[in-house]
């Protein structure tokens, strides 16, 4: 049960575009979709937010241009996320990041995310004595990012990627061999300065990034090329900062997909190959643009597309933190809703975070049930922000 599980995993994530559109009202699929997954615990127990909170070590996934704003010069992080934890347990993501602030203006950063589709064994004859040929389907992306201040309260930053996905099956026919493609985000951040009000002090936050922007992937000479998740976010939030002690930072994130949506372009009343055809021509480039407008059913489709998320963090003594979210995507446009809570604990310079999701749509989350964790090194001077 479960290699099956996991094999039609392996083949959803390939099949073609016509037939999930038909399932899902026109819902849009991207290859390497294992990028739009949170891979830290802190920004899954804000419901998958990360554009416009407070820095930490893990900003590379959704805004590098927080680097310059972090106050220690450098860390090291590691996530890692079960994936369908319900069923299997050898389906997981895994993060590594490191980032050095190399002076009052400037930051590096490095990342490396392994998403692994455990385990799978491939017989010729389905005798259950021969032996298997195990094999395990992966995906995998290297990111490098530089992060500038343009002035002191605005940053920007870029990153190059790149991505990596082996899915196919050695021994199913046909080219077996792996994909890959390239990515750039350009992102940017504002962080105020801290604000004295009547009762409490603040500070307000906002970012936006356009991620994954690159050439589609082709998985076989035959087969047809595949959008890469370019995404666009924006946020914002502000920090309730009510003593030394404490502080609450609510904030608010929404979310893009900059990939044409699959729509019948001959008007013959069905998705068939001439409109695969047709959905292949549009270039990467292209589409960023008119992905904002392609919706068949007009204005109204294209707000369905837009997925948004609330979350709050509260902060104790920077040493532990309570954070909870709500993720809200369209019914017709893949249905993710869900709810997460998390915490975080500081002792010294170490820091752990973990959260845990809980759906709230008819459509169950693989992630649900799934318990996530992070750790933090951090370690060099500090800078006064």
């Amino acid at each position: 049960m479960k290699k099956t599980i996991i094999l039609g995993l392996v083949c959803l994530s390939l099949s073609n575009f016509n037939a999930r559109a038909q399932e899902q009202d026109r819902a849009i699929t991207t290859a390497t979709p294992f990028l739009l997954i949170a891979s830290d615990a802190r920004a899954a127990g804000l419901a998958d937010q990360g554009v416009a909170t407070s820095p930490d070590a893990f900003s590379q996934q959704w805004n590098p241009a927080k680097y310059v704003f972090i106050k220690k010069k450098q860390a090291v992080g590691v996530n890692y996320t079960p994936y369908l934890s319900n069923l299997v347990n050898d389906i997981f993501l895994g993060n590594v990041n490191y980032y050095n602030r190399i002076n009052e203006r400037s930051a590096f950063a490095a990342s490396f995310r392994y998403f692994s589709l455990g385990d799978i064994e491939f017989r010729q004859t389905g005798d259950p004595n021969e032996v298997a040929n195990t094999q395990r389907p992966n995906e995998f992306t290297f990111d490098v990012s530089y992060a500038l201040k343009l002035n002191e309260r605005f940053s920007m930053a870029v990153t190059g990627r790149y991505l990596r996905s082996d899915l196919r099956l050695q021994g199913l026919g046909g080219d077996a061999s792996a994909a890959g493609s390239f990515g750039v985000d350009i992102a940017g951040f504002y962080q105020s300065d801290e604000i004295a009000f009547s009762s409490f002090n603040g500070r307000w936050r906002a970012g936006a990034t356009i991620s994954n922007i690159g050439p589609k992937i082709r998985y076989d000479d035959a087969g047809q090329e595949n959008f890469i998740p370019t995404n666009f976010r924006i946020g914002g939030a502000f920090d309730f900062i009510l003593n030394e002690d404490n502080r609450i930072s609510p904030s608010i994130e929404f979310s893009k997909l900059l990939v044409p949506t699959p729509k019948d372009f001959d008007n013959d009343g069905d998705i068939d190959a001439e409109d695969n055809r047709e959905y292949q021509d549009i270039s990467e480039f292209g589409a960023i643009f008119s992905s904002w407008g392609d919706a068949p059913d007009g204005f109204s489709e294209e707000l369905k597309e837009i997925t948004w998320s609330l979350g709050a963090e509260y902060m104790y003594r920077d040493v532990f933190a309570f954070r909870a979210g709500y993720f809200n995507e369209a019914e017709e446009k893949g249905a993710r809703k869900f709810l997460s809570l998390g915490a975080g604990f500081r002792y010294t310079s170490i820091n752990l975070d973990v959260s845990y999701l809980f759906s709230t749509s008819a459509v169950k989350s693989p992630l649900e049930g799934t318990l996530r964790f992070g750790l933090t090194f951090a370690f060099g001077d500090d800078y006064n922000e």
